[in-house]
């Protein structure tokens, strides 16, 4: 069941969004090699209780950690720990903010030092497909015209989309309906209606879209070991277009 938020509920999810928005600033400036996933995961949860906030990931089905933290063929769902990142690597920082009951969550890809021009164009091309998407999320379209115009795009720059994650509703509960995949035919799923809560958060590979998982039962990696991107953003679908509530 789908539940459409009030200006007074998405207004809470904004100034969720806001601290998460503003962790995510404050993380892209620590982004160095030599710094741990461990180190940046602890920041974020100290950077949310100093602003009233909590991690709601912490405690999620027994994970144990504030954010996630995904690094080269890591898809989604690392574990942050004692890995030192590297020049040339990526890493996505996830995570979801409660502030007073209600949530938002977002997803960023960084580069680490120099990276290479596959990488390069890998992490620019996660973004914009993300805003491709988002301008699509507009009250009488449906859930499939996002999906497809981020599958078109991606695949148009030579990317594979991950099928086995997708976004998702969000509001009061981490997970919620409807699913947002990215792929997939337009103008097929739920028709999107003003008050709608939902995140949109591609992930795109280098190479193949297949994914496996680690015996930790979290870690997705990609299946053929190449690089994998996402980005998101938690998106309130009002009758004056998408709005972005963890814009940067």
């Amino acid at each position: 069941m789908i539940t459409l938020k009030t200006k007074e509920q998405i207004e809470y999810m904004k100034k969720a969004g806001e601290i998460l928005a503003a962790c995510h600033r404050e993380i892209a400036k620590m982004i160095r090699p030599g710094i741990t996933t461990q180190e940046i995961d602890q920041f974020a949860e100290a950077f949310m209780k100093k602003n009233g906030a909590t991690p709601e990931q912490k405690g999620y089905n027994g994970y144990q950690y504030a954010t996630c933290a995904s690094v080269n063929d890591v898809i989604c769902h690392g574990f942050p720990g004692k890995y030192a990142l590297k020049d040339g690597d990526i890493v996505t920082i996830d995570m979801v903010v409660n502030l007073n009951g209600w949530l938002a969550d977002s997803a960023w890809s960084y580069a680490v030092g120099e990276v290479t021009p596959e990488a390069q164009h890998l992490l620019d091309v996660t973004k914009n497909s993300l805003y491709k998407g988002i301008e699509l999320a507009v009250v009488g379209n449906r859930i499939g015209d996002i999906s497809n115009a981020i599958q078109v795009y991606a695949e148009g720059e030579g990317l594979s989309v991950v099928r086995e994650f997708i976004g998702h509703g969000i509001g009061e509960k981490m997970h919620e309906e409807p699913q947002v995949p990215h792929y997939g035919p337009p103008h097929r799923g739920p028709r999107l209606k003003e008050g709608m809560v939902i995140t949109i958060e591609p992930m795109l590979n280098i190479g193949t879209f297949r994914s496996k998982l680690d015996s930790d039962g979290w870690t997705a990696r990609t299946l053929d070991g190449s690089l994998s991107a996402q980005y998101e953003h938690t998106i309130a679908i009002t009758a004056d277009g998408p709005v972005i509530l963890t814009a940067q």
